[in-house]
C-alpha cells in the first residue's frame, strides 16, 4: 500500500514567505531557507515551494534561488510559479527541483503539458488545480492565482490532465485556503474518484483530524498544508503519528 505523504507548502513572495486566506497572502511568516532547514529536521515527506507572483509579474522562475534552496532541501522539492515553456521546466529541474507544478499555462497550452510529461516523465509534472465553489454549489477551476475563471469543472479538467500525462494533482480549495476550518472533502472525493493518479489535498487544514478526513472521506493520497504549521504548535511529525494511530500508512524515519 502506498504511504501517505504530509507536505508543507511554502508560499514564496519576493524576499520571504507569506500566508493569508483565500489566496490573499499578505502576512509575512519568515524566509525560505530557514524554513527548509527546519522542515528537514521535522520528518516531512516533501516540500512544495510556490512563487506566487511569478505568473502575475510575467517573469521566469528565479533559478539561482531555486538552486540554493534545493541544495539545502533533503526531501523531494516541488517548485511552481511562472512556468510557461519546456525550457523553464528543464531549468527548474536542472536547478535541483524534483518536480514542477504547472497551473495557468496548462489552460492555454495543453500540448506543453503532454510534451513535458513525455520528455521529463510524468513523475516530474504536478498539475496544480485551484477551485472555487459557487453559491449554487458548483465547482469551477480558476487560473492566475485563483483570480481568473476558466469554465472548467475540477473533474473534467483533472481527467484531461491525466490523459495529457501529469503524474499527480495538487488540488486546492481557494475558499478554504488559510482558514484552518478543514479541507473540502466533497471536492477532493469528486476528483480523486475520477482519476487514477495521486491527488494532494490542499486548502483548509487546521488540525490532524482534518488531514485524516481528507484521506478517509476525500480519498486523497497526500495532504498539503501551510497555516497549521506556521501558526500553531502542530508539526508534520505529530501529524504522521496521529494518522498512523488511525490506521493510515505513513512514512517514518
Amino acid at each position: 500500500m502506498l504511504k501517505v505523504r504530509v507536505i508543507p507548502t511554502l508560499l514564496w513572495k519576493g524576499f520571504g514567505l507569506v500566508k493569508g486566506e483565500g489566496f490573499d497572502s499578505w502576512r509575512q511568516v519568515g524566509t525560505v531557507m530557514p524554513s527548509i532547514k527546519v522542515y528537514n529536521a521535522r520528518d516531512v515527506d516533501e516540500l512544495i515551494l510556490l512563487d506566487i507572483t511569478a505568473t502575475e509579474e510575467n517573469r521566469e522562475p528565479d533559478y539561482d534561488s531555486i538552486e540554493e534552496f534545493a541544495s539545502e532541501c533533503f526531501v523531494p522539492l516541488t517548485y511552481g510559479g511562472g512556468i510557461s515553456n519546456l525550457t523553464m521546466i528543464r531549468n527548474v529541474l536542472l536547478a535541483g527541483a524534483d518536480k514542477v507544478a504547472i497551473n495557468t499555462i496548462a489552460y492555454d497550452n495543453q500540448e506543453l503539458v503532454k510534451e513535458a510529461a513525455y520528455k521529463y516523465g510524468s513523475q516530474c509534472i504536478v498539475a496544480s488545480i485551484d477551485v472555487r465553489k459557487h453559491s449554487n454549489g458548483h465547482y469551477e477551476c480558476y487560473r492566475h492565482c485563483g483570480s481568473q475563471s476558466t469554465g472548467c469543472t475540477p473533474v473534467e479538467w483533472a481527467k484531461k490532465l491525466e490523459k495529457l500525462g501529469v503524474g499527480e494533482i495538487l488540488l486546492t480549495s481557494v475558499e478554504r485556503d488559510g482558514t484552518m476550518q478543514g479541507y473540502d472533502n466533497a471536492l477532493i472525493h469528486s476528483v480523486s474518484s475520477s482519476v487514477n493518479i495521486p491527488v494532494i489535498a490542499s486548502g483548509g487544514a487546521g488540525n490532524y483530524e482534518h488531514m485524516l478526513q481528507a484521506l478517509k472521506t476525500g480519498h486523497a493520497t497526500a495532504v498539503a498544508a501551510a497555516s497549521i504549521f506556521h501558526f500553531t504548535e502542530q508539526t508534520p511529525a505529530e501529524a504522521k503519528d496521529y494518522l498512523a494511530q488511525h490506521g493510515v500508512p505513513v512514512r517514518k524515519t
